[in-house]
């Protein structure tokens, strides 16, 4: 058996992505500093050997032919500043009289500069020079005498060790500061990450501390990343205490109304049973049977205000053919047997297609049509018809989609203007209605059409009945 993940921790993410980025910047500061200290360190040292070595070309002259060096000491002494280094020239020619255009003094053998220097311009380069990287610059002056001129180069070099010292001392006194700046970096760090999940902390305490009944919304104010999730929160607090006020109303009306019926049934069998004679007994006997069919219509309409309470919640719609589900819950809802009603049902040829819960909605449309063969029979003296029930197809105004309409049109007494809105709330019943219903059956249709978007009318026409119509958004598939 696999063992379950270990929880993610935002804390430990943010400390490592952090920690790694402050390390990675600390890592390019590091670089950048020992670049420029070593740059630095060059910089100082060369502007001093290229003054020693001009000061030396400055003492180059060129007497009756002969190459004459009077060697400014003052000029090496430049590079004493640095005790440890090795000081290294040589003067040259490249034509002229005298030494055949050799070394005129100093060093023979120091490595030549890879190129030529220009004129006027000094050359300065790294060499290998008795074992030791030697740092060199070579200066190259024309001269002129009496009689001839010629080209002199001067080259001076030193070893690299007090550049290396310097540079050295720059990285460690930068590193000192990186390593002090991260430190604060990283502490500044946990004490943001700390800070920042200080509302989260707040929220589960608050949370963890409430009761299990307390659902109402998370008070005070959020950071704005938290506000998206404390939102949804707070939202499905709402549905849920929705719910648990939906669940809690229903099982007290539950209760409520099937205690009625049931004491009911008990005191009938009670008097059954004392009864000696058999005419009475068979009179309570059929008021059971009575009061038993009431009970279980009024149980299979709690339990489909309960189905649809549930089944509006979860939304799970898909696309489904309305015709099909109307002859569905005519088949389901007219008697197979026996006398059956008169019937006139009209079904355009478009497909009616819409998004919703197949089960809700022939639930709905078979309320409808018990509501109608139930409480649409005329009255003494009022005309009579069949009933009607049509399915057609409405264009939408402007932009808005087109809708289908269900209409079921019965010959009954109407409904009072005063129950027009009444009627859709829980066992409530209209003032001419028949007995025996529960007033559970607009209510549970009134559900179901909100929940898919859609509007139910209910208009009296002339001569006498109810017009039902039922409203809801087509599908586009």
């Amino acid at each position: 058996m696999a063992e379950p993940a270990r929880p993610h921790s935002i804390r430990r993410t943010l400390l490592v992505y952090l920690g790694v980025l402050s390390l990675i910047g600390a890592v390019l500061l590091f670089l950048a500093a020992r670049s420029y200290g070593r740059a630095a360190a060059d910089r100082s040292y060369d502007h001093l050997l290229i003054a020693s070595a001009l000061s030396i070309a400055d003492s180059v002259a060129l007497v009756d032919g002969q190459w004459q060096v009077d060697l400014p000491y003052a000029a090496l002494d430049l590079l004493a500043m640095a005790p440890e280094d090795r000081v290294y020239y040589r003067v040259s020619s490249s034509r002229g009289a005298g030494r055949g255009g050799g070394t005129i003094t100093g060093y023979a053998d120091l490595p030549a500069p890879p190129s030529p220097p220009l004129d006027g311009k000094p050359k300065l380069f790294d060499a290998m020079y008795l074992g030791e990287r030697t740092r060199f610059v070579a200066v190259s002056r024309w001269v002129a005498g009496p009689a001839s001129q010629g080209q002199a180069i001067v080259q001076v070099g030193q070893t690299r060790i007090a550049r290396e010292a310097l540079a050295d001392d720059v990285v460690l006194r930068a590193l000192i500061a990186i390593v002090a700046l991260s430190l604060a970096a990283l502490a500044l760090v946990w004490v943001g990450v700390h800070r920042a999940l200080r509302p989260l902390q707040k929220l589960e305490r608050d949370l963890s501390l409430r009761e299990p009944s307390d659902l109402k919304p998370v008070p005070g104010s959020v950071p704005l990343e938290l506000g998206e999730l404390v939102g949804a929160l707070n939202r499905f607090m709402g549905r849920l205490a929705a719910s648990n006020e939906t669940l809690r109303a229903f099982m007290g009306d539950a209760a409520h109304q099937m205690r009625t019926p049931l004491a009911a049934l008990r005191a009938q069998a009670q008097l059954a049973l004392d009864e000696d004679d058999p005419a009475e007994q068979r009179r309570s006997l059929v008021m059971i049977e009575r009061n038993a069919n009431h009970m279980s219509r009024l149980l299979n309409q709690l339990l489909s205000d309960a189905s649809a309470i549930h089944r509006s919640h979860l939304q799970q719609f898909e696309t489904v053919d309305l015709a099909e589900l109307l002859h569905q819950a005519l088949y389901e809802s007219i008697p197979q047997s026996g006398p059956r009603p008169d019937l006139n049902l009209a079904v355009t040829s478009d497909p009616v297609r819409v998004q919703g819960d197949a089960l809700l909605l022939r639930e709905a449309i078979k309320n409808l049509i018990d509501n109608a063969l139930k409480h649409g029979q005329p009255r003494p003296g009022q005309p009579s018809g069949p009933l009607q029930i049509a399915l057609t197809v409405a264009a939408g105004e402007g932009n808005a989609a087109s809708s289908a309409v269900l209409t079921v049109a019965d010959h009954g007494p109407g409904i009072a203007a005063a129950d027009a809105q009444t009627v859709f709330e829980r066992f409530a019943r209209g003032r001419d209605a028949a007995s025996g219903g529960a007033g559970l059956g607009l209510a549970i249709v009134k559900r179901i059409v909100d929940s898919h978007g859609g509007r139910i009318d209910l208009n009296n026409r002339v001569g006498g009945g109810l017009v039902v119509t039922l409203r809801l958004p087509r599908s586009l598939l």
